[in-house]
């Protein structure tokens, strides 16, 4: 990936990743299968501009946008259960994740349900790897689930109270926030869903596990794209990301990015981040 350069005061010019095939077969990407070929998706980098939503966080919204900054203040508690996080303690661990999770939509919805946790800690990102705790940032623009992928993963997950949950509004959302420190390399890139052709623009991708399929999309480049990012974000700013929205009538997803800011000081340590992803169901 080339370089980026700083465009004043604080918005980037950067290369992304995008979407671009190889060979004829329908993207995939196998996770932990072995004797298989990763997966079949080439990069496309394109130069963009990263504007920084800094001073502006209040413009964006979730329905809006796809995506929306929120604070939240560690108090002693929240401190223990990233700790938790950092350090194995499950049960304290995932305490953290259920509260995270509420943050999605403020606490307004009747039932959170998480559906995974990923902690980033390396300087660059390997999905190969079993652990999640020891991935790097992606730098390949995308959206965790597709529309039906979604859907299928509420069936795996909620079992008989799934079909009733259906019924009502149902969004995933991805609850991101630095840990320890705040981001000085490799910060997180959102697309606005209003720049996004979703015809034309999201590829699925078939990811295969030995036990199951998923499947996200990747993002093929649209000049029209417009792009966002918070300088210096730190542990007590999250940022809400859309990945899926039953509803129709306003944003359903954002495709994200991390990506090369090299206005971040050269001695900073590498970027370590937290992301929860829930589903939120407004039950009538």
């Amino acid at each position: 990936m080339a370089t980026a350069a700083v465009i004043p005061p604080l918005d980037v010019s950067a290369d992304l990743n995008y979407y671009k095939p190889i060979g004829d077969e329908p993207p995939f990407r196998y996770i932990n299968v072995a004797g298989q070929a990763s997966h079949n998706l080439g990069d496309d980098p394109r130069p963009v501009i990263v504007h920084d939503a800094r001073g502006n966080e209040s413009a964006f919204s979730l329905d809006m946008n796809g995506f929306q900054f929120a604070r939240h203040r560690k108090s002693s508690s929240t401190r223990k259960r990233s700790a938790g996080v950092l350090h194995g303690d499950r049960r304290t661990a995932e305490e953290g994740d259920r509260r995270q999770a509420r943050v999605s939509d403020g606490g307004m919805a009747s039932k959170h349900t998480v559906l995974n946790r990923i902690v980033r800690r390396r300087p660059e990102s390997d999905a190969s790897l079993p652990n999640r705790e020891q991935r790097g940032p992606v730098e390949r623009v995308h959206i965790d689930q597709t529309y039906d992928a979604s859907v299928r993963r509420v069936r795996q997950l909620l079992g008989a109270d799934a079909e009733r949950l259906l019924q009502s509004r149902v969004r995933l959302i991805n609850v991101w926030r630095p840990i320890g420190h705040p981001v000085a390399h490799k910060p997180l890139a959102l697309g606005d869903w209003r720049t996004l052709d979703g015809e034309a623009d999201l590829v699925p991708v078939r990811y295969i596990y030995p036990d199951r399929i998923g499947a996200t999309f990747s993002v093929r480049y649209n000049p029209n794209h417009k792009w966002y990012y918070l300088s210096n974000q730190t542990p007590e700013e999250v940022t809400l990301i859309k990945c899926y929205d039953s509803e129709t009538d306003r944003a359903r997803l954002t495709p994200h990015t991390a990506f090369v800011d090299v206005s971040g000081p050269k001695n900073a340590p590498h970027r370590e981040s937290i992301e929860i992803r829930a589903f939120v169901f407004d039950e009538e």
